[in-house]
């Protein structure tokens, strides 16, 4: 019935600019950033130097009913946000190499979350998590509206804490 590849749902977000929980006059239209985009040498740079210009979607901004997806994407945004700070930080990972092992973790976790999340409800899920290994993450990937993770000029995101703990495996890199 619907496809959740073709459709865009607008959110009409207030964003709010750090700890001060000022509000932006008037609410900016956000389409969400989901999926977001692998992990690369390319991009590395501009996650862990933007991470905070790039949206967030806390929970009071999202519909309170129906709309699951949307808020299943927008938690997986947080999420992999909240875990690519953590990798960024000084003393979690060292150089460029580790910091992308760290990354990619963090996003194929988040949204291996995603699918985990999709699977739970009553609807037809996103068609990226019907697939398996490499063919489920080259789908997000070419999904990825952002694929430089460029951030949003004038926005300074809100902080969300992760809803789950990430930890990074040095071993599988």
């Amino acid at each position: 019935m619907e496809m959740k590849t073709t459709f865009s749902i607008i959110l009409i977000l207030q964003l709010t600019l750090g700890a001060e929980g000022r509000n932006i006059e008037p609410p900016v239209q956000l389409e969400p950033y989901f999926p977001p985009a692998k992990p690369s040498l390319e991009n590395l740079n501009a996650i862990c130097v933007h991470g905070n210009g790039r949206p967030r979607y806390p929970a009071s901004c999202l519909p309170s009913s129906g709309f699951g997806y949307i808020r299943r994407a927008g938690t997986a945004v947080n999420r992999v946000e909240a875990w690519f700070s953590q990798c960024c930080q000084r003393g979690v990972a060292q150089g460029d190499q580790q910091i992308l092992c760290c990354t990619k973790q963090a996003w194929e976790n988040a949204l291996s979350h995603f699918c985990i999340e999709e699977y739970a409800t009553m609807t037809s899920v996103h068609e990226c998590c019907e697939k398996t290994g490499e063919e489920r993450w080259n789908c997000f990937e070419k999904q990825a509206p952002n694929p430089s993770y460029k951030p949003l000029s004038g926005y300074t995101a809100p902080i969300i804490p992760p809803d789950m703990i990430f930890t990074w495996d040095p071993n599988s890199c």
